[in-house]
């Protein structure tokens, strides 16, 4: 369980919020829980809504809402490429292409080997630097083909 496992990481978490709206700390201890688990399971979902003291349901809405947590068990490298209106003016449709070309999937699959995980996402804020994605919620910007190629392969052996 999170609560034995996690115990010094959600009390610190905790510490940063009045007791009476520690319901606040939601997200921090989502990303402890994805850190843990790999992914926003049902359980860990659980987990969550007890520390805080709400529904779980609560939790399962944030989960739902926001892009960068997931429901299901992703890859040890987690790919995020914007696609939206602004991106899309810059080649980011044309790259995404590139990239389920290079993994061997489809945007929102996982490679056979639970390496990379390829989603599409809708802004980032960093339309100016398009194409963009970020890897485990680290930016890379201004990517081309051969640079992301680089970066797979990089990825791949380390």
């Amino acid at each position: 369980m999170l609560k034995e496992k996690r115990a010094a990481d959600i009390e610190k978490v905790l510490a940063k919020y009045p007791p009476e709206r520690k319901r606040s700390a939601i997200m921090p201890l989502l990303y402890l829980a994805q850190e843990e688990y790999g992914y926003c399971s049902d359980e860990a979902m659980r987990e969550v809504a007890e520390i805080i003291g709400c529904d779980p349901t609560e939790v399962k809405s944030i989960v739902g809402f926001y892009t960068m947590f997931y429901e299901h068990p992703v890859g040890k490298y987690v790919i995020d490429v914007c696609d939206d209106l602004p991106c899309a003016l810059r080649g980011a449709d044309k790259f995404v292409s590139h990239c389920e070309k290079k993994l061997g999937i489809r945007a929102g699959q996982t490679t056979p080997d639970g390496k990379f995980t390829l989603h599409t996402v809708m802004c980032i804020a960093a339309c100016d630097r398009a194409p963009v994605a970020q890897v485990n919620r680290e930016y890379r910007y201004d990517l081309t083909e051969e640079e992301f190629d680089r970066m797979v392969d990089a990825l791949s052996q380390g």
